[in-house]
């Protein structure tokens, strides 16, 4: 089973890209704080389509969020010959948990999901 849930605030803002074919993807660094600790771990986050303009749309660094997704991981080799390694979260659903800064808080913000990655 490859499934992971995470709470968290936005590390970054988020930066949506057009990857061809009416695609987008959302990319987002996400901190989540380590229990009876001041650390944190940091968690790249990847959101896909109407789910990655909804995230440009309404977050900002800071903001805290839920994610629930699966873990991607890749290699590649970089320009100077070192194997490098990453793992990523694609997001299935992101949930807003804090309202947007300077708000009121009054307004309700609706869970979102995607279809799957």
């Amino acid at each position: 089973m490859n499934s992971v849930v995470l709470t968290g605030n936005l590390a970054t803002d988020v930066d949506v890209k057009d990857v061809g074919d009416d695609r987008q993807v959302a990319n987002f660094l996400l901190a989540v704080d380590r229990p009876g600790s001041e650390e944190a771990d940091f968690f790249r986050v990847s959101a896909w389509n109407k789910q990655a303009e909804l995230c440009g749309r309404y977050l900002a660094k800071g903001r805290r969020i839920g994610v629930d997704g699966r873990l991607r991981s890749s290699s590649w080799e970089d320009g100077d010959g070192n194997k490098r390694s990453a793992v990523e979260v694609v997001a299935h659903h992101v949930e807003f948990l804090s309202p947007p800064p300077g708000s009121d808080g009054s307004e309700q913000e609706v869970p979102f999901e995607a279809a799957p990655a």
